[in-house]
């Protein structure tokens, strides 16, 4: 019987793709060493080259996140507005009626209901998440925003104006999202929150510096309704390229039953009163200012506040919060005090200017270290609303701020109007230094 053709032996499957190792002697014995490194070894050495790159900047860090390039650029879009529409609507209206007074109650009729419904929309946001409930709420401000050009366009009667600028309240709150989604890619790490929030203030101080100026020129420069126009559609814009960017959005909460507002949370009302007595600071220093100088000096303001904001954030966080925001209060307090002495002791506009500058150098860092408490203080899955809560008592704060500083200006005279910041900081520093914050654990 033939023999079956030889087959070639098959080698041995190896229990691993491992390399074939090297063989060497050392100490006088035959030892085997791998011809490449460990994977956990490799991984390493790669985890080390990756960290070399990384650059030493914190906000190219907090930048190079994946995604977060692509929610910042849509957020900041979608913030512009928040510094237009205000002033466009006054213009707007003012030039067409003829009547500031009409203007400014309008404004402040759509800032009582923004006070009001939006602690809602961040529920919401919170509920069902960003994408979902931003871009529909967004949708029906953008709607408020264009009756209320119509019917200024249209002369309709004055009431419409007010229902029409009130549908704006439903304009969803970026910046406290923009905060969320920080909150959510860099929980656990301190250091990059505190970049994050910095980085957020600055935004918001840069935004509602620019803000006012981009809506002055168009509705100077083309038509009364160009900057109402344009700013709605940047909001509607931005929202939408920021909601775009699903990778980066926290995961909604569902409302349980016995979930509570944000309000009961330990520390939560004393760090509202903080905002509402920094929102004073804010206007009454503008209202002032304006009345003074004019509108203009108050970017300089605005400018020390976003310069001191990002140095602000290149700087460790606190190791205990509160004792840092005592010593923003601090020097809030003590900086506000500028304008008044400058005011009083001289009439030199550019002293004053500089006044403005170191006096915004200290409401940056009050901010974000506040911002920071806040999320601390708010329950997990509820932090659009908590932050929106700071908000909406920052603005209510803005408009008790204003028609204070009016009050004194009519009645007392500008110089003495600087008073009022002055001791509306006071006031902020002396709710804190009260000792009403209850510490949650680090």
């Amino acid at each position: 019987m033939p023999n079956p053709p030889a087959t070639r032996p098959r080698p041995a499957a190896r229990p691993d793709r491992s390399p074939t190792a090297l063989l060497t002697v050392t100490g006088g014995q035959l030892v085997a060493a791998p011809r490449t490194a460990p994977e956990d070894v490799r991984r390493r050495a790669a985890g080390q080259r990756t960290a070399r790159r990384a650059p030493t900047n914190p906000y190219l860090r907090l930048l190079a996140t994946p995604g977060a390039r692509a929610f910042t650029a849509g957020n900041l879009i979608a913030r512009l507005p928040m510094g237009m529409l205000g002033v466009s609507a006054i213009i707007m209206i003012a030039g067409s009626r003829g009547s500031y007074a009409l203007a400014g109650a309008v404004t402040a009729t759509g800032l009582a209901a923004t006070a009001v419904v939006a602690p809602f929309t961040a529920r919401l946001v919170d509920r069902f998440g960003q994408a979902r409930i931003a871009v529909p709420a967004t949708a029906l401000a953008v709607l408020g925003s264009l009756a209320l050009v119509l019917c200024v366009h249209y002369d309709a009667p004055a009431w419409t104006l007010f229902a029409a600028y009130a549908a704006t309240a439903t304009t969803p709150n970026t910046g406290g999202m923009s905060r969320a989604r920080w909150a959510h890619l860099h929980r656990g790490d301190p250091a990059a929150l505190h970049t994050a929030n910095s980085f957020e203030q600055a935004a918001d101080e840069l935004c509602f510096m620019l803000g006012p100026v981009v809506a002055a020129t168009l509705c100077g420069a083309l038509f009364p309704e160009a900057g109402t126009l344009v700013g709605a559609f940047l909001l509607m814009t931005g929202v939408l390229v920021f909601a775009a960017q699903r990778t980066t959005e926290p995961p909604p909460t569902p409302r349980n039953r016995t979930a509570v507002s944000p309000l009961r949370s330990p520390g939560m009302p004393a760090l509202l009163t903080v905002f509402l007595a920094t929102g004073a600071v804010f206007g009454a220093l503008e209202v002032v200012s304006i009345a003074h100088a004019g509108g203009t000096i108050l970017a300089l303001q605005a400018a020390g506040s976003c310069a001191a904001g990002l140095l602000y954030g290149s700087l460790r966080p606190a190791r205990n919060v509160h004792r840092r925001l005592l010593l923003c209060l601090t020097a809030m307090t003590a900086l506000m005090s500028l304008p008044l002495l400058a005011a009083s002791s001289t009439a030199s506009l550019p002293v004053l200017a500089l006044c403005l500058l170191l006096a915004g150098a200290a409401t940056a860092p009050t901010m974000v270290t506040g911002m920071t408490l806040v999320q601390r203080a708010t329950p997990p899955g509820q932090l659009n609303e908590g932050m929106t809560l700071s908000v909406t008592a920052l603005l209510g704060g803005v408009a008790a701020g204003a028609a204070g500083g009016g009050w004194l200006v009519e009645h007392t005279g500008t110089v003495s109007g600087y008073a009022a910041p002055t001791g509306a900081a006071a006031l902020a520093l002396t709710v804190a230094a009260a000792g009403a914050f209850r510490r949650r654990p680090e």
